[in-house]
């Protein structure tokens, strides 16, 4: 499995190698070992989750509130994704700024997201599955988000029509209004909390 270490701080992608047959192939898909290398700590398995979207779906800016927030491994099963992850900790280097991969099916690569970032994607094909192992369960009061289409993000969805959002996402505040609420996590807390991790 190789592993490539994203601009944004707790962002690592993980691209497996196939081993294909005359029946099909067959892959790594997750490694505990080897994320733990990449990430400096283990990852503790609490829940995953499936989505199935249909094309022009964002889903997203989604985040809980740490501590303990919510790291992911995000994978595509089906179809293609734009994964973005934005990092929304107050005080980070590169607050506000945004990280954009696609997954798929076809590469099988997957993406890790640490506590406190923001993550979202964008159906690109017909219908795509998204696979999310976390390391916490969804807890309803912990959950937030902030609108993907904040201009101020200006995140890469690809043009044309308005993508579809959730109610909940398009009533989502602006990073800045998420800001002034007191919504967002600091960069301080999200360190001081994966420092914990062992």
């Amino acid at each position: 499995m190789h592993v490539t270490p994203h601009a944004i701080e707790g962002v690592w992608e993980f691209t497996p190698t196939l081993r294909p047959d005359d029946r099909g192939f067959f892959l790594e898909s997750f490694k505990a070992s080897v994320v733990a290398d990449a990430i400096g700590h283990g990852f503790t398995l609490a829940q995953m989750n499936i989505s199935v979207s249909r094309i022009g779906t964002v889903r997203g800016v989604h985040f809980a509130q740490v501590p303990p927030g919510q790291a992911k491994y995000v994978q595509c099963f089906s179809g293609r994704i734009l994964d973005v992850v934005v990092d929304i900790r107050v005080g980070s280097p590169t607050f506000g700024q945004s990280n954009a991969v696609e997954l798929d099916a076809d590469e099988r690569n997957a993406l890790y997201i640490a506590e406190g970032l923001g993550h979202a994607f964008c159906a690109l094909t017909d219908t795509v599955t998204v696979g999310y192992l976390c390391s916490e369960p969804y807890a309803p009061t912990r959950e937030f988000g902030v609108h993907p289409l904040d201009p101020a993000l200006a995140l890469p969805w690809p043009t044309g029509a308005r993508p579809l959002l959730s109610p909940k996402d398009d009533a989502a505040p602006t990073l800045a209004e998420a800001r002034a609420q007191g919504l967002l996590p600091t960069y301080a807390d999200c360190t001081a909390f994966i420092a914990t991790l062992g």
